[in-house]
């Protein structure tokens, strides 16, 4: 296995008929105890998000993706995917942001909701301008409540992945709107503070929320060290205990999904050893079938879920 031998690729996504994703702009930070950050400033995290925005833009132009920004084009996108034959219609996209420091003030969300931001996570790892996410302990900053109170009254869903457990009880308390987590796995299973708590995975069920199982290795199965342990440990077995939990918990499968995260930020060599490429996540559906689920929650879990999450968030057409 090479480190960072890709999964994903536009033929991928083809062949495995993954036809719409959360996409995502993510913008880092300089930090000196990170080596995956970028930019100095927050301004310039603003003008390269601009910059990323352009890119999936011209993507629309080509063909190559659909921007998905209501039920109707929701509706549209998944009625055309259903009906095509010919294995070359445009993959959807939902906008999202993961961290914050692209959004300059609380003021600022209106401009990036009309600019086509759907969703926001506000957090990352370490502290962000309105809370604290992954590996640093805190709730939101004085600028924290007004952000979400800009994104519930435009429209802007609330994406609790990355969130510091603290951050993540005052967001709830905030924020009325509907909340999501993109890619999230269990505590109770693989303890971190980047993982979901049982009582945070109730919370969220209360929320009528869907929950995206990960697929970092590191996330997936405990003791898995990045850079040390082989991915053949790890299988989408794995993936599926962290599913049933949520189900389990829930009581029926309508709160589980996939997240993924296979976006780029690592490779085969840290994803589930009978995992190539992004082509197949389909098989879960043998694993799941074997576990007894019916074949209406293994539709659900692959990809139903989400779309009636956006159904509901965004209201019927």
């Amino acid at each position: 296995i090479i480190p960072g031998e890709c999964t994903v690729s536009w033929e991928e996504l083809r062949r495995g008929r993954i036809g719409m994703t959360i996409s995502t702009l993510l913008p880092r930070l300089h930090r000196k105890d990170s080596v995956l950050t970028h930019f100095q400033s927050r301004d310039a995290a603003y003008g390269a998000s601009y910059g990323q925005l352009a890119y999936y833009r011209s993507l629309v132009e080509r063909g190559v993706l659909r921007e998905i920004t209501d039920s109707a084009s929701l509706r549209d996108h998944i009625t055309a995917w259903e009906n095509d034959t010919t294995g070359e219609l445009p993959i959807g996209f939902i906008l999202s942001m993961e961290g914050s420091p692209p959004i300059l003030s609380p003021a600022q969300i209106a401009e990036w909701y009309e600019a086509g931001l759907k969703i926001l996570g506000p957090a990352h790892y370490g502290p962000a301008p309105y809370c604290f996410g992954t590996g640093s302990e805190g709730g939101l900053t004085a600028d924290g409540p007004d952000l979400l109170r800009e994104m519930e009254q435009a429209g802007m869903l609330l994406d609790v992945t990355h969130l510091a457990d603290q951050s993540f009880w005052e967001a709830l308390d905030v924020y009325s709107g509907p909340v999501l987590a993109s890619h999230h796995n269990c505590r109770s299973l693989v303890p971190s503070d980047r993982q979901l708590a049982d009582e945070q995975i109730k919370a969220l069920i209360e929320r009528d929320a869907v929950i995206g199982a990960a697929f970092d290795c590191w996330m997936i199965k405990p003791g898995w060290v990045i850079g040390v342990t082989q991915p053949g440990e790890v299988t989408m077995e794995h993936i599926v205990d962290h599913i049933d939990h949520v189900c389990q918990i829930a009581g029926n499968a309508r709160h589980a999904a996939l997240g993924t995260d296979l976006d780029g930020g690592f490779g085969k060599e840290q994803s589930p050893a009978d995992l190539e490429t992004i082509a197949d996540l389909g098989n879960i559906a043998g694993i799941l079938a074997a576990r007894g689920y019916s074949q209406e929650d293994i539709d659900g879990i692959l990809y139903r879920n989400w779309v009636d999450f956006f159904y509901r968030a965004w209201g019927e057409d």
